[in-house]
């Protein structure tokens, strides 16, 4: 396990574009914390790692967003693991790019096995204590 503390979004940005280039093709990555603690700003700096160019923005209403090297799923609205098997999430994990979940705990029967998994937490305004 290890820890880094974050003291900006900017600090969080960069560690997680640094995080990137650990991953490889087809991780799955749990991106656990509560609401507001950053998770969509670590999909934002993965995805900058990674060279996306595009806005990273929360898939909130539409639950996956994709980039060319990863999709980023939020199912904080899915209110069952029967609606993202209808939704075809399980799909997503085999097709070879980095999947980023928020609120994965929505889904576990559906992840498959070796997901890795980055805890961010608040610990200040502006300080994260991120965990993987």
């Amino acid at each position: 396990m290890a820890i880094f503390l974050s003291r900006s979004p900017e600090q969080t940005l960069a560690w997680a574009e640094n995080y990137a280039k650990t991953l490889s093709a087809g991780d799955v990555v749990l991106l656990d914390g509560e609401m507001g603690a950053g998770k969509t700003v670590l999909a934002q700096g993965i995805a900058r790692g990674l060279g996306v160019c595009e806005d990273v923005l929360s898939p909130t209403y539409a639950y996956v967003n994709s980039y060319a090297p990863m999709f980023h799923f939020d199912c904080y609205r899915i209110e069952s693991v029967r609606q993202a098997e209808e939704l075809g999430f399980a799909d997503y994990f085999e097709a070879g790019k980095i999947c980023l979940v928020e609120w994965s705990e929505r889904i576990a029967p559906l992840l498959p096995a070796g997901c890795k998994r980055v805890l961010i937490r608040k610990t200040g305004e502006n300080e994260r204590e991120i965990v993987t």
